[in-house]
């Protein structure tokens, strides 16, 4: 293996060397907003759809990564270590269903040495010839779940941007590795697109594949990829059977729901819906009061069944 500064390189690819036309590489990094577990869990379906996943490109991980922050898990078996795992931040090559060839960088988010990442991450970009690169995220927003999936799409290239933005104005938000390395390639002449994920805040804790699959669909369409969506999709449709299952058994959870739908709707009526999802003159429920009432909800998922005193869905 080639080693270029704080990246690990692969001599030589074939499946890339031979490879004609445009090639994408997703960004997927863990640590920091992942509500419902979206953009990893669609990671992860990514490369277990993919026929083979092979590391092409490894991070000196020791380089970003705070191991007192994020402690890595080990076993203790009776009276001795094993199993530690390390964490791996790397670049895999994929194919998608036709045998299209993608590459997926993912792992832990570095937690220091952003501007050394972005330039690491332009030189796999410059030596596999990566077209764009496409960014994967999730975050907590005031919305109902069976309303329809809502995503945010941003550019470092205003040509790249196909959907109308949601947002007016500016908003002030904490960065991220990923939204540096977006940055600094539109500074570098190469493009990179992504795409946000809208998560109902009630359910930002539980895994909710459903935005993985409206992720992974984006990806599809910007890197003109077809990536078999069946299993993501089932997982999707028994989380959603959970929750519908739930609020027909409790009434003052649905109630909270039903706010949020009433909300929804009015803001879709709205016609000067300014740079929230907040339509005038109908108070929203505040994620404390909704955390109170799906706090039993969530406990009725995760539960084994074992304790007779906590609700199942």
């Amino acid at each position: 293996m080639a080693k270029s500064k704080l990246v690990h390189i692969v001599d030589s690819v074939p499946a890339l060397d031979d490879h004609e036309g445009p090639l994408v590489m997703v960004q997927v990094l863990d640590g920091f907003l992942d509500a419902g577990n979206a953009s990893v869990r669609a990671a992860q379906h990514m490369v277990e759809a993919s026929v083979s996943a092979p590391v092409v490109a490894t991070f000196d991980v020791d380089a970003f990564h705070d191991y007192r922050a994020r402690r890595p898990p080990v076993t203790f078996a009776r009276d001795h270590y094993e199993d530690y795992e390390a964490p791996r931040l790397v670049v895999r090559l994929l194919r998608d269903t036709g045998g299209t060839p993608y590459l997926l960088l993912h792992g832990p988010e570095p937690d220091n040495r952003w501007e050394a990442f972005a330039r690491a991450v332009r030189d796999v970009v410059e030596r596999f010839e990566v077209d764009t690169v496409i960014s994967l995220g999730s975050v907590p927003m005031a919305v109902p779940h069976t309303r329809p999936m809502t995503l945010t799409h941003h550019a470092n290239n205003p040509d790249l941007v196909t959907v109308e933005s949601p947002w007016n104005g500016e908003l002030r938000v904490p960065s991220s590795a990923q939204v540096l390395v977006e940055l600094r390639l539109g500074d570098w002449g190469r493009d990179a697109v992504g795409f946000v994920a809208h998560i109902p805040h009630y359910l930002a804790q539980l895994d909710y594949p459903h935005a993985s699959v409206a992720l992974l669909e984006q990806v599809e369409l910007a890197g003109r990829l077809t990536i078999d969506l069946t299993t993501l999709r089932q997982e999707a449709a028994t989380r959603d059977a959970e929750i519908a299952g739930y609020l027909e058994e409790n009434a003052e959870v649905a109630e909270v729901v039903h706010a949020l739908e009433r909300q929804y709707d009015a803001f879709q009526r709205a016609e000067d819906a300014g740079s929230n999802l907040l339509a005038p003159n109908q108070p929203l429920p505040t994620g404390e009061e909704l955390g109170r009432e799906f706090e039993r909800f969530l406990a009725g998922l995760d539960d084994d069944g074992d304790d007779p005193e906590r609700p199942t869905p």
